[in-house]
């Protein structure tokens, strides 16, 4: 075997192609004992990454300009809960309004929308940050026909808090849109979650859930679409949650 062999054989990993489709670790070598230095310090940017998420405050100034080209009018609220540290060990706060907030949605004029879209932190406020905005810009424009009435942005919020919102504000549905727990990959996801007639109380399994929102993940276009055929299914048949099947991609593929 010539030199030129010999070198390619030593080379050569197997498992590289399968490296570059996916961000999951697999097949890290080892440096005696250990990890290899490079993965080490990789999982170590990754991990801190996904720590900074979950404690990074929303730019609501920045928010509110992102959002100005697919809306015109936000209602900022607040959850219960009165810090990020009270958030992570109260989830049951995070799921309630302020009273502060609540009297001012109390105290605003409902119409009775169709449609009412929740913006929240969630755990991961760099999520919401960087594709909230596009969602609903995609999103609107397939809602054609239906009232939506103003977006309202959560601070310290869990996805339930839409239930309380949409109750004030007398919406037939509402859409949670929040960051998610990171992952060591994924710092930046945002999940959709779709209630029909939004009351306190409401259970998970009267929500419909899209996860994983983003551009390595469920790019926010192909969610738009998903989200706004969920919508007009929900209407149409007046429920949400594990009643209402997500048939989106059968009727895309009927002739």
């Amino acid at each position: 075997m010539s030199a030129r062999s010999l070198s390619k054989v030593s080379v050569d990993d197997p498992w590289e192609a399968l490296r570059r489709r996916t961000a999951a670790r697999i097949a890290l070598g080892r440096a005696g004992s250990a990890l290899p230095t490079a993965a080490l310090l990789a999982f170590e940017l990754d991990h801190a990454r996904a720590r900074d998420a979950v404690h990074r405050a929303l730019d609501l100034e920045q928010l509110d300009r992102d959002l100005q080209s697919s809306t015109a009018t936000t209602i900022h609220v607040a959850s219960a809960a009165t810090d990020r540290a009270t958030y992570l060990l109260r989830p049951d706060l995070g799921r309630r309004l302020a009273d502060a907030s609540r009297e001012v949605l109390s105290v605003s004029k409902p119409a009775g929308f169709d449609v009412l879209f929740v913006i929240a932190d969630g755990l991961s406020a760099l999520g919401v940050q960087s594709h909230a905005p596009a969602l609903l810009a995609a999103v609107l424009p397939m809602l054609d026909g239906l009232s939506i009435g103003p977006v309202v942005i959560a601070e310290q919020a869990r996805v339930a808090l839409g239930d309380e919102v949409g109750a004030l504000l007398k919406a037939r549905s509402v859409v949670m849109v929040i960051g998610e727990r990171p992952g060591l990959t994924s710092p930046d996801s945002i999940g959709l979650y779709l209630t029909f007639e939004p009351q306190v109380g409401r259970h998970d399994a009267e929500r419909n859930c899209i996860s994983n929102v983003r551009p390595r993940g469920l790019p926010p276009q192909a969610a738009a679409t998903k989200l706004a055929w969920l919508i007009r299914a929900s209407l149409r048949l007046s429920l949400s949650g594990v009643a209402l099947k997500d048939d989106s991609a059968l009727i895309d593929a009927t002739p």
